[in-house]
């Protein structure tokens, strides 16, 4: 079958599915609100007494600890940050409860999300990066459409750089569109990274990025500081992309010249996601994807790996193994695969802020208490985790025309973030400028007793350093 036809039949399935999807779930409503009116007076349904009693799977993962509007917690380790993006978090109208429509249901969250078109997108501009050996990525400048009004991120008057990672499979979805969208129409300047041989880049080598490898992203972050040395940097990661992401911030550290992260429905536990397998709708269409985006390159690969195997695979698992583990030049066994590209590998290095949004009812990654490494909110003062009930994966819907809740509160926890720093330089330079001017009161008396002056006494009452858990 020709690479379109199998493209065609995808589609088809994706949407038969998602139709019967969207029955199910008007059917299920119904059922609920039949079962409602027929119960004793002043009962609750079962959604509404999880919001209204504090249940439901996100409130007991969180033991309850810092609620948030819309039924949504906090999840991190007290810190003058953590307080800070609390406050910018309550304030917040994106997390405002709305009513209960037919997209609250998680799947066609998730499948509204992957399989619906794009339609009209973003203005786009590409640029093809040639890395140090030879290989090509592509970044896709978002130019257009240019909306009036238009707000400035930072306050010295560039506009801040946004760099978006699409999901590992390379495919483009709608609430990554929506994202640029709204991150223009706020004043930045979004950017998205796509990876060898992913949404129309050649693949000149052959040679694909493994899942968390993110050497490719290096060289494409530090063209990106060439070209705007001197405008902060944000990153956004959707789905499986954020391994890559967290990767990248725990191999760089302090180095990474990100100011703040974000997380779109992270798969933080890699190794276990891919081995438990996935819900078999997404399995099936999740590997077809890559099939088919895989297949224009068959003849390139077929010296590096087995592909009669490779695209006979039937699972995530066994064509990622196959695929990047039982090459013909340097095969390498899984365990020692996932001790080179495991997201968390580095994660004590991680110096930025990162905020994780996930849900209770992600399809793709599973329950919370399986998939989310609890003690790394509890114990890392840099990782930060919005649980909501409901959102499935990458989903976070609301009703038309407004966008994903997900990207409005990214937003706003960059600009909190943006404050935050700012008012912690202001502090700085105020206790730099007092300790210089008590030192000129002092130098005279100094001078006169021929005595060193206790400068690191002074540095230590009149100025501190950054710490995100001061």
């Amino acid at each position: 079958m020709p690479p379109w036809g199998a493209a065609l039949a995808l589609a088809l399935a994706l949407a038969l599915l998602l139709a019967a999807l969207a029955l199910l779930g008007l059917l299920a409503q119904r059922l609920r609100r039949a079962v409602g009116a027929s119960a004793a007076p002043g009962a609750l349904g079962q959604d509404h007494r999880e919001e209204a009693d504090g249940g439901g799977a996100a409130d007991r993962f969180s033991d309850g600890r810092e609620p948030l509007p819309g039924g949504c917690r906090l999840i991190c380790k007290p810190s003058a940050l953590a307080r800070c993006l609390l406050s910018a978090l309550r304030r917040s109208t994106a997390l405002e409860p709305l009513p209960r429509s037919w997209l609250s249901g998680p799947h066609l969250q998730t499948l509204c999300h992957f399989v619906l078109p794009v339609g009209p997108g973003p203005e786009l501009a590409r640029e093809y990066l040639q890395l140090a050996d030879d290989g090509l990525v592509a970044l896709d400048w978002v130019v257009g459409p240019c909306p009036r009004g238009r707000r400035v991120t930072n306050a010295g008057g560039l506009p801040a750089v946004l760099l978006v990672i699409p999901n590992a499979w390379g495919r483009l979805t709608r609430n990554v569109l929506g994202l640029c969208l709204l991150a223009l129409e706020r004043g930045y300047c979004p950017v998205i990274f796509h990876r060898r041989g992913h949404h129309g880049c050649p693949l000149v080598s052959p040679r694909l990025q493994p899942f968390g490898d993110p050497s490719d992203l290096k060289e494409a972050v530090t063209y990106i500081r060439f070209r705007h040395p001197a405008a902060p940097l944000f990153a956004v990661s959707e789905g499986s992309g954020s391994a890559l992401l967290l990767s990248y911030l725990g191999e760089c550290g302090s180095s990474s010249y990100v100011t703040g992260a974000a997380c779109i429905s992270p798969v933080l536990r890699c190794r276990e996601w891919f081995e438990a397998g996935l819900p078999w709708p997404y399995e099936r269409g999740f590997l077809l994807h890559q099939k088919i985006a895989l297949s224009r390159y068959a003849s390139a690969l077929q010296d590096t790996v087995d592909t009669h195997k490779l695209f006979r695979s039937r699972s995530l698992r066994e064509f990622e193994e196959t695929l990047f583990c039982h090459t013909k030049s340097f095969p390498i066994s899984w365990d020692t695969y996932w001790d080179h590209n495991d997201p968390l590998r580095d994660v004590d290095e991680a110096a930025v802020p990162v905020l994780c949004i996930c849900s209770a009812d992600d399809p793709v990654c599973g329950p919370p208490d399986h998939f989310l490494p609890t003690e790394l909110f509890h114990s890392n003062p840099y990782f930060f985790l919005l649980l909501s009930h409901h959102g499935g994966h990458c989903g976070f819907l609301r009703q038309e025309p407004l966008p994903a809740w997900s990207h409005e509160v990214i937003l706003e926890y960059f600009r909190a973030l943006t404050e935050f720093f700012r008012t912690e330089e202001r502090m700085k330079g105020l206790s730099r400028h007092r300790a210089s001017f008590l030192g000129g009161r002092r130098r005279w008396g100094t001078l006169q007793k021929r005595e060193v002056s206790p400068s690191s006494h002074l540095e230590e009452i009149f100025s501190w350093k950054r710490s995100y858990t001061r």
